[in-house]
């Protein structure tokens, strides 16, 4: 289905470009941190904003830098609830060459950024790369198969929707089919790869070829190559 290759692609995309923004956000953080100077500010105020329906608080804290001269900066973190208190003393650092563009010295105030640009990141690649690694080796097993697995006729059962994906609101379809193992007396039930269109009126023989591995029934793959391909 075009829509599903187009969702994974994008996803993983857009993840990988996050995970790399992450990483320059992170080495851009770092630089500053190297070169920074230190100084004792302390929490005046708060800038508000609405974000969400809720006030948002960021601090804003003044410092004396080296140049005696004394420097104000709003805190680029901004938190639902205030998360220093006025007249509340911390940590500055600042380029000596810009002081007004200071930071709070406090881990969740320097790297906040990035740790969500991460998160999402990850989120998004892992959800794009799992599903091109699934189709990668869902064909290595269905190639292995057609090159070593033993052909089997499989009792058809039913065409059933696949109700564990969806796409934009739909369902593919499996075919359901049957076999009872002569060697064990098991019966093995066996589900085709996902197909997006009803196959049902396609489906002219009572039986299905599957391809399994030797002494492993579980591991198999059923042919539905007599079906139309859709564009």
């Amino acid at each position: 289905m075009k829509t599903l290759s187009i969702i994974k692609y994008s996803f993983a995309t857009i993840g990988l470009v996050m995970l790399v923004g992450t990483f320059f956000m992170y080495q851009h953080t770092r630089e500053f941190v190297v070169h920074a100077l230190t100084a004792q500010g302390v929490v005046v105020d708060f800038e508000t904003h609405r974000s969400d329906g809720s006030t948002m608080y960021a601090p804003v804290v003044s410092f004396h830098a080296t140049d005696g001269q004394e420097y104000q900066f709003v805190s680029s973190v901004s938190s639902s609830s205030p998360a220093y208190n006025r007249n509340e003393e911390v940590e500055v650092l600042y380029q000596e060459n810009n002081p007004q563009a200071g930071k709070i010295n406090s881990f969740f105030m320097l790297h906040l950024g990035e740790l969500i640009l991460g998160f999402l990141g990850s989120v998004f690649f892992l959800i794009g790369g799992g599903i091109i690694a699934a189709g990668y080796f869902k064909n290595k097993k269905r190639d292995f198969l057609q090159l070593q697995g033993v052909p089997i006729q499989a009792k058809f059962q039913s065409v059933e929707l696949n109700t564990s994906l969806s796409v934009n609101g739909r369902n593919p379809y499996v075919i359901v089919c049957q076999w009872l193992n002569p060697a064990t007396n098991e019966l093995h039930e066996f589900e085709s790869d996902n197909i997006w269109f009803d196959p049902e009126e396609f489906i002219k023989s009572e039986t299905m070829t599957v391809l399994i591995e030797q002494n492993n029934p579980k591991n198999y793959w059923m042919d539905i190559n007599f079906l139309p391909k859709k564009a």
